[in-house]
């Protein structure tokens, strides 16, 4: 399928287990003092008052920072702090998903740096006075699933008893459950230039905005899921209740909450150290070093790019046009997704309209060279100059539909999918249905090759073809070989597996055609001619053709062209005269007396060689 997704919308899910979180809580609160406030890091705490210190970053890291920097800069990229989510929520929609996104490993702070935690901050507000507040969710994996499942009761009164039935026993709350060891939701709105209800400690507040969340408990990696649901806590009975239901149950008509506005950001190490890590600080984890990575592909193409419209300026031939819109495209798609992950380093949003246009022309040039690959297993340019209108259709009929199936398949991974899943895109439906249409053009080019050798003698051209099919089946079997892999590939390792080496064996595959295409080793099997005189190398071959041995053996066995016998008396005609026989044989004007030039002659074989070369196939 696509070579990007956004970073919103990541199909990964977290390894850690509901025990190893309540390891690592009772490691942290070891020896800490029971209070009724919110539980917090001693060391995010202590790291707080702690002067920041960056870590020293290795010296091929700095010259890529560097090289970001810059391109940044000629971007003209105004500053920003935080992978970055803002919009409204309105509480007639009940359930709100905002965003997944993935915590490094937690690590302690050490004398040369501060300490990795995760940190999810902003602010709730609502131009709406209202009586009762809805909540913000902030739950890891072992959470949200449950939590998640239940939010489909039609009865919303009922569904906000279940989504909550688990969480009231294990998050804090002063009246509810003082010995609540999670510090999970939040009552919003917050009230206007103030921190939210629930923070009671408002020095671990960054400064600017209303609540945050310190994420430090993390083992290993994983992800966490934000939400906004409109349920609110009775703080008299403890239970809890739909937004919509709270006039009904008090008994009194007061004004409801219907509009709130969030603004949030989600980052992986503290703000205040965000430019020792200029690469890792807005990217989930998951993602992170994906833009150098598409970096070092760009400066590939770069060169490649320039090399291919060399070589097409050389010998224009339908192939070589088709391969070098291939690769334009391909070039423009990858420009167009950096370009997203550069904003992305620098606002935390990125262009997401953007990044789409590079996922759609990337799934172009992909169709569009699975088309070169087809053409050239079917003998185009290598032993005829031309396809049958036929084939034409035949072949337009099925890959036009594919690239069309292939974009809307694309479209239903983006927004059909479900987003909390554990699945990446080749685990799902669409990706599926790609990996088996892929599969069925590597066995039509399989097909289609196997009828262009056995019609083929040369063994220059049969040994490019050989070598053609070789590379062609590494690339098609590649990607369903390494989404079976993938499977068990840890969730935050697996998107960055499957980016790196799709675009690896696809940079491979056009470095190879490039190869194959370029000029002085096209004409040794390929049929580009492009002067007269192009080709030339071929003669010899074609000389040995069957057909062409054929023709010569029969014109050999055959008589001459045109033989007249007479004859003739001598003397007018005496008795006993003697009779003569004349015998005159034409001969072929290009031998008699005005044989070609050399020149010419090279040229007249090889036109000879461009209308009969459909014959070999």
């Amino acid at each position: 399928m696509h070579k990007s997704a956004p970073p919103w919308q990541c199909h990964c899910t977290s390894a850690a287990t509901t025990a190893a979180d309540e390891k690592a809580t009772q490691t942290r609160d070891a020896g800490s003092i029971k209070t009724n406030t919110v539980i917090r890091s001693a060391m995010y705490a202590a790291s707080l008052s702690a002067t920041p210190q960056a870590a020293v970053p290795s010296p091929a890291s700095h010259n890529i920072q560097w090289l970001v920097l810059l391109v940044m800069l000629a971007l003209h990229t105004p500053p920003a702090s935080t992978t970055h989510i803002s919009g409204e929520f309105h509480t007639a929609d009940f359930f709100q998903f905002l965003i997944k996104f993935g915590f490094q490993k937690a690590d302690l702070p050490t004398p040369r740096s501060r300490e990795s935690y995760g940190y999810i901050f902003g602010n709730v507000t609502s131009p709406d006075t209202y009586s009762a507040p809805v909540t913000l969710v902030v739950l890891d994996k072992s959470m949200f699933v449950d939590f998640y499942s239940n939010r489909s009761f039609r009865n919303r009164e009922s569904a906000c008893s279940r989504m909550f039935a688990r969480l009231q026993h294990v998050v804090y709350d002063p009246d509810c459950n003082p010995q609540g060891k999670r510090d999970f939701l939040r009552r919003v709105p917050c009230p206007h230039n103030q921190l939210c209800i629930d923070e009671d400690a408002p020095s671990n507040v960054i400064s600017g905005h209303q609540f945050t969340y310190v994420i430090d408990l993390e083992a290993e990696p994983r992800f966490w899921y934000v939400a906004l649901v409109a349920c609110y806590r009775n703080r008299s009975t403890c239970e809890w209740h739909a937004h919509e239901n709270f006039a009904r149950l008090n008994n009194r008509s007061s004004s409801l909450l219907t509009t709130l506005q969030y603004d949030i950001n989600l980052v992986n190490v503290h703000p205040n150290n965000s430019a020792a890590h200029p690469l890792t600080y807005q990217y989930p984890y998951d993602q992170q070093n994906l833009l150098e990575m598409y970096l070092i592909f760009m400066l590939v193409y770069i060169v490649l790019l320039p090399m291919q419209i060399y070589a097409v300026r050389r010998q224009k031939h339908p192939v070589t046009k088709l391969f070098t819109l291939s690769l334009v495209s391909e070039f423009v798609s990858l420009a167009l997704i950096t370009a997203h992950l550069i904003r992305y380093a620098a606002n935390g949003v990125g262009e997401p309209n953007m990044q789409a246009a590079g996922d759609v022309l990337d799934i172009l040039s992909r169709t569009t060279f699975m088309l070169i690959l087809l053409l050239l297993a079917k003998g185009w340019a290598v032993t005829r100059q031309q396809i049958s209108r036929t084939g034409w259709i035949i072949l337009m009929s099925i890959w036009v539909p594919y690239c069309a199936f292939h974009v809307f398949l694309y479209i239903w991974d983006r927004t059909e999918v479900d987003i909390i899943s554990d699945s990446d895109e080749y685990q799902s439906w669409p990706g599926w249905i790609v990996l088996i249409l892929r599969t069925s053009f590597m066995m039509w080019f399989l097909y289609e090759l196997r009828n262009t050798m056995k019609y083929e003698h040369s063994s220059k051209k049969l040994d490019f073809l050989l070598h053609l099919g070789a590379s062609s089946l590494v690339w098609f079997i590649y990607l369903p070989i390494v989404a079976i892999v993938a499977l068990q590939v840890s969730p935050m390792w697996r998107y960055k597996l499957l980016q790196g080496i799709t675009n690896s064996a696809d940079c491979m595959a056009y470095c190879v055609m490039t190869g194959l295409l370029w000029p002085n080793r096209a004409g040794q099997y390929l049929l580009l001619a492009g002067t007269k005189y192009a080709g030339m190398d071929e003669l010899d071959e074609f000389n040995e053709a069957p057909h062409i041995v054929r023709e010569r053996e029969r014109r050999r066995n055959s008589p001459p062209d045109d033989i007249s016998i007479g004859t003739s008396s001598a003397g007018g005609g005496s008795v006993g005269g003697g009779r003569g026989m004349v015998l005159s044989t034409s001969i072929p004007h290009s031998l008699n007396g005005d044989l070609l030039e050399g020149e010419d002659l090279n040229a007249e074989l090889l036109t000879d060689l461009n209308k009969n070369s459909h014959i070999v196939a």
